[in-house]
């Protein structure tokens, strides 16, 4: 077919074309919908291979290498494409429409990406892209939050630039595939790959930005960026054993933040940190079933992850607040969407007959089996904490807890449907895994529903479940109230500037007495000079208004020197 010979990402962008001319309407929203759908029968019957090549400036870009391994995640990133504009059918933004074509060809197009170099074009285009869904909600929080997004998410991408050029100068090849850390280039990408993946310390942008875009684009957000980097890694780096210890502290520290934080969005933007961390150690153990649970765990956890973010922005569209400490009782005139909760939640919980039990059962085995008690132990301690913060927390506060009195309608059709398909697959990817591990990148021989997974699984949710009530019972748990919890963000957020602030404020201080030494010792000709080409005693008030520019020089300039340096 014809249609084979385009990359999918191709089609994505041609959509993003035809959105401008169309007007706003049912044909819009159908081709919105038919899109993703066309894709993901494209990506699903397309035979291992490559696809599609072309020359730059003398290399060979591979644009569609399919094999099993990007299939997987190509079929769910059209899945979710098509579920977040059903999501979002109700919207009549250009902007946030274009946006989310733009966001979800350029993660595809990074997936198929058989080279470094085409690897960047879509990396970058997946931060260019997405940004625009956090500025759509038209706010000056929303700005600033887009604006630092956007600076690390570019950032990325310059240092995997950099680490492409000196890796392709180390070996000669800019091919996506398997390296070894051992090198600058190769460290380079890989820190590239953790910023957007979210590592410990380079994680707030998550946090920050995913709760401060509109009700549908935190949908959308959270299926595309982080679960790209973890493909990149188990492409890049499958094996490297720092993951696993990268990805255990990535399961444990977010559940602190998710037990005390009262913005329930900011909630599952910790609690996906937290799953990010299960997929990096599997990508660290980096053995055949590893991988399989990574990928696994990937595709189920864009389901139940957008599910959860579904419910908690039908409540925000509804009643304009997303606070655990304003919300409870909501049950009583959404209970369509409580219960499309209840599902998010017993998936992200691991619940035997949902689909996180039967995903996260291979990471876990897979981790006792390459004989990693503590980080094994790490795990099981952090499935009982996604349980509390994203199982119990999320449901219980929004729809159930105390009552607030608010009496909102039940969210509009399309949102209910989105939700309702998505529960309906994470009910069925539980209940029958074959399909799923048949699409797997290697043969799957693992039976989910053992005596001790199932026995095991549910001793320790039984566990979590009694701890939860024993802790609300006595006080003990952190009670929902309005706060703004310090996160390590507060260094460049706060701490920072200041200290930028400061030092502008004591270099415009020295250049302002130099100008009067020189005013006072009679020096016309230096004073001239100075006046012509210095900037006369003005740089604090510079600053502001060139720091995006001063931040693009910052990062070329490291570029440079790192290049210089190899």
């Amino acid at each position: 077919m014809a249609i084979n010979l385009i990359p999918t990402a191709f089609l994505f962008f041609a959509a993003a074309l035809l959105l401008l001319v169309l007007p706003q309407g049912r044909i819009r929203g159908a081709v919105l919908l038919a899109l993703p759908l066309v894709a993901a029968l494209q990506v699903f019957n397309l035979p291992e291979g490559i696809y599609a090549q072309a020359d730059f400036f003398g290399f060979t870009l591979e644009l569609m290498r399919v094999d099993r391994l990007s299939r997987v995640f190509g079929l769910i990133f059209c899945i979710a494409a098509f579920l977040g504009n059903l999501y979002a059918w109700h919207v009549r933004d250009t902007v946030q429409q274009v946006a989310a074509l733009l966001y979800a060809g350029a993660a595809i197009g990074a997936v198929f990406a058989g080279d470094l170099i085409t690897l960047f074009f879509y990396w970058e285009g997946t931060a260019i892209a997405s940004v625009f869904l956090i500025w759509a909600r038209r706010t000056t929080g929303a700005y600033h939050t887009g604006m630092r997004y956007l600076i690390i998410q570019i950032a990325s991408g310059v240092i995997l630039l950099a680490g492409a050029a000196i890796h392709y100068r180390e070996t000669g090849s800019l091919a996506f595939e398997l390296m070894t850390l051992g090198s600058l280039g190769t460290w380079l990408i890989f820190l590239s790959f953790g910023m957007k993946c979210a590592f410990p310390l380079l994680h707030n942008w998550l946090q920050d930005s995913y709760p401060a875009a509109t009700v549908t684009g935190t949908v959308i957000l959270s299926a595309f960026t982080t679960k790209l980097a973890v493909y990149a890694l188990a492409r890049g780096f499958a094996g490297t054993e720092i993951l696993i210890y990268i990805g255990a502290v990535m399961t444990l520290f977010p559940i602190f933040f998710a037990e005390i934080e009262n913005d329930l969005r900011r909630v599952l933007a910790y609690s996906l940190n937290n799953q990010l961390g299960f997929m990096v150690v599997g990508i660290g153990v980096g053995t055949e079933m590893a991988l399989n649970g990574t990928a696994s765990h990937a595709f189920a956890h864009i389901l139940y992850k957008a599910l959860l973010f579904m419910s908690v922005g039908a409540v925000l569209y509804r009643t304009g607040t997303s606070k655990a400490s304003e919300l409870g009782g909501l049950y009583r005139t959404m209970p369509r969407t409580a219960a499309f909760c209840l599902v998010g939640a017993a998936s992200i919980s691991a619940f035997p007959l949902f689909s996180g039990f039967v995903t996260k059962s291979l990471i876990l085995d897979e981790t006792a089996a390459a004989h990693y008690p503590i980080i094994w132990a790490a795990l099981v301690f952090a499935s009982a904490g996604v349980l509390s913060h994203s199982g119990i927390k999320i449901p219980f506060f929004t729809f159930f807890a105390h009552d607030s009195g608010l009496r909102p309608k039940e969210a509009p059709m399309h949102m209910q449907l989105a939700m309702g398909i998505t529960a309906f697959l994470c009910i069925f990817i539980g209940v029958f895994p074959a399909p799923l591990y048949a699409m797997l990148p290697y043969p799957v021989e693992f039976h989910p529903y053992t005596m001790a997974h199932v026995v095991g699984q549910m001793q320790l949710l039984c566990f979590a479940l009694l701890a939860f009530g024993v802790l609300m019972r006595t006080g003990i748990h952190p009670p929902e109230i309005r706060a703004v919890n310090l996160d390590t963000d507060w260094t460049y957020r706060w701490f920072m500037p200041r200290v930028i602030g400061s030092m502008a404020r004591v270099i415009s201080t020295v250049w302002t007495a130099r100008e009067t030494l020189m005013v006072a010792t009679g020096n016309g000709i230096l004073r001239r000079l100075y006046r012509s080409h210095g900037p006369e005693g003005r740089i604090a008030r510079v600053w502001p208004t060139g720091a995006m520019v001063i931040w693009i020089a910052v990062l070329l300039g490291v570029t440079l020197m790192v290049n210089f340096a190899s």
